[in-house]
């Protein structure tokens, strides 16, 4: 059920690129208060409309690119807190308030759900590449952080004021870092993660060379 702008506790920004066959179950996981903004990355099947008919508000970004369409989705946000999430099923959008709810309260400034995966969803080769990756993200940050999770938590105006401008899968890792140069409250919770929607294939870490561009891009963001 759609959420009315007035009634709207967090706009949930869910970048999409071909994810017809789980939409509906991401969307109807959404928690009440919690309004769904699909940021449509030039999806050739029926994402569009999937999400429109299921009441969420569809974003075209012709840009492609992870970073384009979490932005787009981002600026297209009006409720006072933005939430992330991946629209493949991997992840439960009932948990968003695991880590909304901590930021809601003033406790921390951006919250990441820590992915705690079931048998099989995560490939060996993604999870030894996470490892690396949250290893130089805390020799660069100093951030006590594990993952990289897409699910994730803050305050739109806040965001928008880090200046993000990575438009690659660069853009998880750049958000962290901005935040931790600003001086942000940054924490991680645990998060289910599971197997994607049959039929979702990964953009990101399901490929050996989905994760090589995943980490040569974090390393773009690393080195700047």
């Amino acid at each position: 059920m759609a959420t009315s702008p007035d009634s709207a506790l967090a706009d949930v920004v869910l970048p999409c690129l071909d994810e017809a066959t789980s939409l509906p179950w991401v969307l109807s996981r959404l928690p009440a208060g919690y309004r769904a903004i699909v940021a449509d990355n030039g999806s050739t099947d029926d994402s569009a409309r999937i999400a429109a008919e299921h009441g969420a508000t569809v974003v075209s970004v012709p840009q492609r690119g992870f970073g384009a369409a979490a932005h787009a989705g981002l600026e297209a946000a009006t409720a006072d807190f933005v939430c992330f999430c991946d629209a493949d099923g991997s992840m439960d959008p009932a948990q968003l308030p695991r880590v909304l709810d901590p930021v809601r309260d003033g406790t921390y400034d951006l919250v990441l759900g820590r992915r705690r995966p079931t048998r099989g969803a995560w490939p060996p080769h993604a999870r030894v590449a996470n490892i690396a990756l949250a290893r130089m993200m805390r020799a660069r940050t100093g951030l006590r952080l594990h993952d990289l999770g897409p699910m994730r938590a803050a305050r739109r105006q806040a965001l928008l004021g880090l200046g993000l401008t990575d438009r690659r899968f660069g853009y998880p890792l750049e958000m962290v870092t901005r935040a931790s140069d600003e001086g942000w409250r940054v924490h991680e919770v645990d998060v289910d993660y599971g197997l994607r929607t049959e039929g979702s294939k990964s953009k990101v870490t399901g490929t050996v060379r989905g994760t090589v561009r995943t980490i040569r891009d974090m390393r773009g963001v690393l080195a700047r």
